[in-house]
């Protein structure tokens, strides 16, 4: 009998326009299992719910046909936001996240990132002021160990049609985690969350029956809460200069996105 967790809310965003694909059956019984240890998971379907991905001025709080001179997009969302002006759609996405202890961000890789309907997610959902920016009460910059999603944690799974070598350390396609770099570190990372090494299935187009992959799902998210974070470098407290690269004493001579993990 499976041990019962400490019941938390989870957010679950996935992107795949097939309900009956390989990512929909990993969807469902990955849902499945985290509710049947106890927890909360709400969904964001974006394909299921036509996710409008592009970002306009109306998410500036700008109401339609209003002439504008300029949509500047940090400082209006960031206003919108402030205000509660922005679109329906983008608050009740907000409040998910708020809600959530963890967010799991579900998609194929193709071209190498996600889907562009999960890229407009963010770019609509993680605004200024929400996701990051300036806390003028305490004057800290909200981003990374200051970040507004400190003690949330983020899990990205993906199914990709590359072999499991060639993500590997000496793959062709690149080690995953700096694959998904941009995702991982700049996005997660960058508004507090703690990022877990990401989850994939590799050969994805030749599962033909997905019992094994299911199962390998499942038991990774038994460890959503418990897993270590991928070790990311804090911004504020002495490994970086001001012009946010790597002080030089801290592994001189190396580069590469490596460099950005204290391992």
């Amino acid at each position: 009998m499976q041990q019962q967790q400490t019941s938390r809310s989870i957010l679950w965003v996935s992107a795949h326009p097939e309900p009956s694909s390989l990512n929909g059956t990993l969807r469902e019984s990955g849902v499945a299992h985290l509710a049947e240890s106890g927890h909360t998971v709400e969904q964001s379907d974006l394909y299921a719910m036509r996710w409008d991905p592009v970002l306009r001025a109306g998410d500036g709080g700008y109401p339609p046909g209003c002439v504008i001179d300029r949509f500047a997009v940090s400082d209006d969302t960031r206003r919108a936001y402030v205000e509660g002006s922005q679109p329906p759609d983008v608050r009740a996405e907000q409040d998910k996240v708020r809600r959530a202890d963890a967010v799991i961000v579900q998609f194929p890789l193709w071209w190498y990132g996600m889907p562009a309907i999960l890229k407009g997610w963010f770019d609509r959902v993680f605004v200024s002021g929400f996701a990051f920016g300036f806390d003028p009460q305490s004057g800290r910059r909200m981003r990374f160990e200051q970040g507004p999603f400190c003690g949330k944690r983020a899990l990205v799974i993906t199914t990709l049609g590359d072999r499991e070598r060639a993500i590997g350390p000496r793959g062709k396609s690149g080690e995953l985690s700096e694959l998904l770099f941009g995702l991982l570190h700049g996005t997660f990372a960058y508004t507090g969350m703690s990022v877990l090494e990401p989850w994939a299935l590799p050969s994805a187009d030749r599962v033909d029956d997905a019992t094994d992959a299911q199962a390998m799902l499942r038991r990774r998210l038994d460890g959503l809460f418990t897993d270590t974070p991928i070790p990311y470098r804090p911004q504020f407290t002495g490994d970086y200069t001001d012009e946010w690269d790597l002080e030089p004493h801290i592994l001189p001579g190396q580069t590469g996105l490596s460099i950005h993990t204290a391992s």
